[in-house]
């Protein structure tokens, strides 16, 4: 069929191009064919690698990251850590469990390779839980229950009344050694967690049985001026989403303020056609404000412990070394 057949769509239109693979070629260099290739899964994947470089590159960005779902017990932890420990990731909210999961690694625990096809009876019995094909022994939660309660006693009297949770995030990150910890790298960095579903958690239970003994109390309004404070202060806002669910919600709600993000990229495997916010793909967001009308927006629908590692390594090639 000649060229030009659509009239003046062909002729305005860019070809597809294939993708080409060799011996030896780099992450970036193979996203980069995606990129170049330009449509479905691979030229979002790409487009995405793109947005997040950009978001890297702009020390005048400010950088949020969403984290909900197993992430860190899926095995993110590392990469996570490793991008707020070069500055690149500067908040992160957050689901209060994958801070959990990130406090059982700094403990010296491991989370243990399971299957789905699993006997959960028989797991049950031998106190391990089961996150998927991940399995976590119960008995760590014993440890962690201890550990957290010995950082709550060390905070002065005078200030417990009215803590944010952000500051506990803080301060056991400042008792972590492991450097691959999320806490610790956030704490070195003066990266905030902001956990807004903080009590949804195993922590969250623990702490309410000895709160009361020690006289602690959340203020989650705290959280509130934590986070806004690095909006509203922000030349240019840049999110990154893995998953959905409230931190995906509580992130960009807050960035309304500032009439939306100016670069986002969100990597989740729900659906829009239900009307929930976890498949909300972010062009709904324009009417909201979340999003600027032309930001850079991409959605990549993918497992978020697949496409991120992708997307980050392909983004930092892409800086200056």
């Amino acid at each position: 069929m000649k060229p030009g057949f659509l009239g003046g769509l062909a002729a305005s239109s860019k070809f597809v191009r294939q993708m080409r693979i060799w011996s030896g070629m780099t992450v970036g260099q193979l996203v980069d064919e995606m990129r170049a290739c330009g449509v479905l899964g691979a030229g979002r994947l790409g487009e995405a690698a793109d947005i997040v470089a950009e978001m890297f590159r702009d020390e005048e960005c400010q950088v949020i990251l969403t984290l909900a779902g197993a992430l860190v017990p899926g095995g993110l932890r590392a990469v996570i850590s490793h991008l707020v420990d070069r500055g690149f990731i500067n908040v992160i909210v957050t689901t209060g469990a994958n801070m959990v999961h990130d406090m059982i690694e700094s403990l010296g625990f491991h989370h243990l390779r399971g299957t789905f096809r699993a006997d959960d009876e028989a797991l049950r019995r031998s106190g391990i839980g089961r996150i998927g094909d991940i399995y976590v022994e119960l008995r760590v939660y014993e440890e962690l229950e201890r550990w957290l309660k010995s950082i709550l006693e060390e905070i002065p009297p005078e200030e417990r009344g009215a803590l944010p949770v952000a500051r506990i995030m803080e301060e056991a990150g400042k008792r972590i050694k492991d450097e691959k910890s999320i806490l610790a790298a956030a704490s070195r960095r003066g990266a905030p967690i902001i956990c807004p579903g903080f009590l949804d958690s195993v922590v969250g239970f623990q702490f309410w049985t000895y709160a009361r003994d020690l006289g602690i109390k959340l203020d989650f309004l705290k959280d509130m001026d934590i986070l806004m404070d690095r909006i509203f202060e922000a030349k240019r806002l840049g999110l990154i989403i893995l998953g959905g669910g409230m931190p995906k919600h509580f992130a960009m709600f807050a960035t309304t303020f500032k009439e939306g993000v100016d670069l986002a990229v969100q990597i989740t495997m729900d659906r829009p056609e239900p009307g929930g916010l976890s498949g909300a793909p972010l062009e709904e967001a324009i009417s909201w404000s979340k999003v600027k009308p032309n930001a850079r927006a991409v959605t990549v629908i993918c497992d978020a412990t697949i496409a991120f590692p992708i997307i980050a390594a392909a983004a930092l090639e892409k800086l200056p070394h």
